[in-house]
């Protein structure tokens, strides 16, 4: 349905809200030629749909260019973070403004929030698409209360008091590499960082870095106080990979070595049947709206998961995170000090 703008803060703007898809908020055309000076005058009500509703695809601000998205999305999010611990590059596109992860086209990435694995995630992702894909490629999201809801509970509660483990094994043939993914290459700034957030590290001979660190899986909403199912168990478990994928990377590698994996707190391995159960669930409650040039999306990082889909080149999809989210820490995964 469509929400008549006399019901809106905005003037100007129709909501259409349309089940299978998120909000998606219609601005008039005056506001194509000045989109900066659109967002910081409607900043406040475009925070308070994204509370509201947990995500706003933003339709009719047409933009084109980094220097324009950075501008508005600075008005929507003041501060954004510089990112940390990413799993695969990006390139930098302007200060706090990102090219979004370098992944196969034709490969999917599961649904995830972003950064979960950090000790202080975004609570806030902006992602503005400068250029459709010609097919596919939507980012689509699900609500993390209802996927919980869904769970089977003792699979919950399991996670809840265990919390998760995720292993990484850093070098150059997959994901990226430690220097990428701490912003540096100086060995003792990274140690620095690995014992100031709980990250257990080893270096291995080949130059490598091994490293595990365990998190919450279930967290509770900053504003609205629920329960939400907030990791990437799922996303970065070895049986999301594409099954050629896998069996190359473990005879290469092995079992003990690959990019990533995800297991549970106490170390125990995931199997196969709970991380497609966690991905069905997922499925059961996505909405979805393809890209549009120009179009804008805000997403509460910790209400709602999201993921990217297999497109059609191209796919210009530019990325900002903001106002971190300080979570406590679970204990660390093993008695013994890193190294």
């Amino acid at each position: 349905m469509s929400l008549p703008t006399s019901t809106l803060p905005t003037p100007g703007t129709e909501l259409d809200m349309h089940p299978g898809k998120p909000p998606v908020l219609h601005t008039s055309v005056h506001a194509r030629g000045n989109a900066p000076g659109w967002a910081a005058e409607h900043r406040h009500a475009v925070r308070s749909l994204v509370t509201e509703h947990g995500a706003l695809l933003i339709r009719g601000l047409a933009l084109q260019e980094d220097d324009q998205a950075g501008a508005v999305l600075y008005h929507l999010a003041p501060g954004l973070m510089t990112e940390r611990e990413a799993f695969a590059p990006r390139r930098t596109r302007a200060p706090g403004l990102y090219s979004s992860t370098t992944w196969p086209a034709n490969q999917p990435m599961c649904m995830h929030h972003e950064l979960s694995y950090t000790h202080a995630p975004p609570s806030l992702l902006l992602l503005a698409c400068l250029a459709a894909p010609r097919t596919g490629g939507a980012t689509a999201l699900a609500d993390a209360t209802a996927v919980l809801d869904a769970l089977p509970p003792e699979l919950v509660q399991r996670f809840e008091e265990e919390g998760w483990l995720l292993t990484r094994t850093y070098h150059d043939e997959i994901g990226a590499s430690w220097a990428e993914s701490f912003g540096t290459d100086d060995r003792t700034a990274v140690e620095d960082y690995c014992r100031a957030h709980r990250i257990e590290f080893r270096w291995l001979p080949d130059g490598g870095l091994h490293t595990r660190q365990r998190r919450r899986a279930v967290v509770r909403h900053p504003v609205s106080g629920r329960r939400c199912w907030f990791n990437q168990i799922a996303f970065l478990n070895e049986w999301t990979m594409a099954p050629e994928v896998r069996e190359y990377l473990i005879d290469v590698h092995g079992p003990d070595r690959l990019p990533f994996t995800t297991r549970f707190g106490n170390g125990d391995p995931i199997g196969e049947d709970v991380v497609q159960l966690i991905n069905t669930v997922y499925e059961r409650h996505t909405v979805r709206e393809p890209w549009q040039d120009g179009d804008l999306m805000l997403v509460d990082n910790v209400r709602m998961a999201h993921n990217r889909e297999p497109f059609e080149p191209p796919r210009d999809v530019v990325v900002a995170m903001a106002e971190p989210l300080h979570l406590a820490p679970c204990p660390p995964a093993f008695d013994e000090n890193a190294r």
